[in-house]
């Protein structure tokens, strides 16, 4: 397991790919769904984001189309990527279950003290 934990923006994208390769755009937009609203990546924030990720080898381009003059590059996550963000899945799930234990202790024992 990794040592150190994921940056919130880099967990974002990444969970943002997790189903489905999607363009800047629909990344920009599913961060901001996926974060309930808490997260708006800049475009230039994340084409910097997927650039590293790229060189990590943790997402890759799929494709590429013009749709009404545009440019449209398609990211997908890798099994590198996905199995980095499994790792920071498992350590989140760790964090929280030993928050729940704590606060379980503090509740349920001690005689209601609180700090």
């Amino acid at each position: 397991m990794a040592s150190t934990s994921m940056q919130e923006p880099t967990r974002l994208l990444l969970t943002a790919l997790a189903d489905e390769p999607r363009h800047g755009y629909a990344l920009i937009k599913e961060i901001g769904e996926v974060s309930e609203g808490r997260v708006k990546l800049r475009t230039g924030t994340l084409y910097a984001a997927l650039a590293r990720l790229q060189q990590q080898g943790w997402v890759e381009v799929t494709g590429e189309e013009v749709i009404d003059g545009r440019h449209r590059r398609y990211y997908a996550l890798t099994r590198a990527g996905a199995d980095a963000l499994a790792e920071e899945t498992e350590r989140l799930r760790a964090a929280v279950r030993e928050a729940d234990r704590r606060l379980q202790l503090r509740l349920g024992g001690a005689g209601g003290v609180t700090a």
